[in-house]
């Protein structure tokens, strides 16, 4: 999670020269060589192979990251990952049929509120970032339904297909963002920083949680992320919320923790996007 969020806020330096479109696409496609090269997923090609999950798991892949980023550009980094965190919670609620987890929705929209509402009363919140965000989140719901479906079937080839997917998909946009620019050797370097912070550090490190961790234990350290943002934008971004915002991050870390712990005979989510 700190590597996820500490990646986002490096990425936010490339914006100047590349927009978020490009900072994306760098992050997509570098993160897609070195997982291929660390994984290297035609080992565990199946057959037969089920395209569609994993052609859906890549569009929502690049579908998320594009948008969270957009919201990124115009919100503060805890603010955004918040937002993004309602599609995991959305999946876990709704996939439920105790009455018990209309609480963590309660909680949840609660934080919104706080979030959006409150906090614009002490700090101006862009609402074009927040609906970007709150794409976001749908493309993670999705990102999550498509991926029980996709990993099942490939494994451990599965995050180095589905970024290699969303790669090229957000590549173009990108291009059309940037130009040559997306390609100047002064970005290299934090782009490869970017990438193995937000793509190949990750997903290895998750992957081996995965493995050991009980499935609510998982879940619910997860749950944590939002906070991670909140402090990686503030030393690294100089990102200050109001109490309104803090108190609807927390909200929202109480909603996910409250439907991951209550959720421990439920397969656990796959790991966040950032």
């Amino acid at each position: 999670m700190i590597c996820f969020q500490v990646g986002a806020a490096v990425a936010k330096s490339l914006f100047p020269a590349i927009g978020p479109e490009g900072a994306a696409a760098l992050r997509l496609g570098l993160g897609a060589v070195m997982l291929v090269a660390l994984t290297r997923p035609w080992r565990a090609w199946p057959r037969p192979a089920p395209l569609l999950p994993i052609a859906g798991l890549g569009v929502s892949m690049g579908a998320t990251i594009l948008l969270f980023y957009l919201a990124v550009d115009r919100l503060p980094l805890g603010v955004a990952i918040s937002l993004q965190f309602l599609g995991p919670l959305a999946v876990a609620v709704f996939g439920s049929r105790r009455a018990s987890d209309l609480v963590w929705a309660g909680l949840a929209a609660g934080g919104v509120w706080c979030l959006v509402g409150l906090g614009a009363a002490t700090a101006k919140v862009d609402l074009v970032g927040v609906g970007v965000a709150l794409g976001a989140a749908a493309g993670w719901a999705c990102y999550i339904l498509f991926g029980r479906v996709a990993s099942a079937a490939f494994g451990p080839a599965t995050a180095a297909l589905s970024v290699s997917i969303a790669g090229v998909l957000v590549l173009p946009v990108g291009l059309w963002r940037a130009g040559a620019a997306l390609f100047s050797p002064q970005l290299i370097p934090l782009a490869l920083l970017v990438a193995l912070l937000s793509a190949a550090a990750p997903f290895w490190l998750e992957l081996y949680a995965l493995a050991r961790l009980p499935s609510r234990a998982f879940a619910t350290f997860t749950s944590l992320e939002p906070a991670i943002g909140v402090l990686a934008g503030f030393v690294l971004l100089d990102q200050r919320l109001s109490l309104a915002q803090i108190g609807g991050v927390a909200l929202v870390i109480a909603a996910a923790g409250g439907a991951a712990w209550s959720s421990a005979d439920r397969k656990p989510a796959l790991p966040p996007l950032d």
